[in-house]
């Protein structure tokens, strides 16, 4: 495999840094394919030693990754699961990798794509065009790709909450003040910055930052049998009739199309009306 079969990603490996740009048209949907890919990507990166850090950002100015193919998770087993999913062994290899991952956010980052960005080191968003949200108890589900551990250990337990239970968008400000991504700032500076913190941070020795990650990710402790734990919920919550109630009222109403999802954070409470 190498990184020109990866054609919903595109490569550039300069300095010691890669730059990953999603671009899985209409909207970086989190299919079986893009998840494939970005498993892939995670595998030939961390043994790149040409790299120390890894940027993502996105092709697509209105969506950095939409959201899990709710027509995939329609589809999946309801039988309880042993260990992680798939997905969260694809987030918990870039949590765990002795590289630097850092997302650049301008788009909508909802559901499994914020749980991507949040295995990643660093985020930083773009005001007035970053969004970010775990919509999924809306859909009658949790956050099952690692979102109910990772916000919680940002943000602590009733930020967490508001966030995930709540189901609305936080703007690039509101995410900052959360914990949600490091910082926010105005769209002209965004790329300026990460450029140089990319830059400055793939200068200092291989070995000594992948040292320093491995203490810090250390001090979250235990999280494969808490990701466990949220897998399971999330195979019990695909057993109930809300779920598959309003997954399926989802995608007849337009979910997973450009112009039902730059507004999804509106139609989710509408989503309950054949319940």
């Amino acid at each position: 495999m190498s990184y020109e079969e990866l054609d919903s990603l595109r490569f550039g490996i300069e300095g010691g840094v890669a730059r990953v740009t999603i671009d899985h048209a209409p909207i970086n949907l989190l299919d079986l394919e893009l998840m494939r890919q970005l498993s892939q990507a995670g595998r030939l990166l961390a043994a790149d030693d040409r790299v120390r850090v890894i940027v993502f950002d996105s092709a697509n100015p209105d969506f950095f990754i939409a959201h899990a193919d709710v027509a995939m998770i329609r589809e999946m087993p309801s039988d309880e699961p042993e260990g992680m999913s798939g997905f969260q062994r694809v987030v918990e290899r870039y949590r765990n990798m002795d590289k630097i991952s850092i997302g650049k956010l301008e788009g909508c980052a909802r559901g499994g794509g914020s749980e991507f960005l949040l295995s990643l080191d660093m985020r930083f968003a773009a005001r007035g065009k970053a969004m970010v949200s775990q919509p999924e108890v809306g859909l009658g589900i949790l956050p099952g790709g690692s979102g109910t551990q990772r916000l919680a250990h940002l943000m602590g337990r009733s930020r967490a909450l508001e966030a995930i239970i709540g189901c609305e968008d936080f703007d690039a400000d509101l995410a900052e003040r959360y914990g949600w991504v490091n910082r926010s700032f105005d769209p002209a500076e965004l790329g300026p910055f990460v450029d140089a913190l990319a830059k400055r941070i793939a200068s200092f020795p291989a070995e000594a930052l992948a040292k320093a990650k491995r203490a810090v990710v250390a001090a979250e402790g235990d999280v494969a049998n808490r990701l466990e734990l949220e897998n399971s919920l999330f195979h019990a919550t695909l057993r109930g009739p809300a779920a598959k109630k309003r997954m399926e009222r989802f995608l007849r109403v337009g979910g997973q199309t450009p112009e039902y999802e730059r507004e999804l954070g509106s139609h989710l409470e509408a989503l309950g009306e054949d319940d």
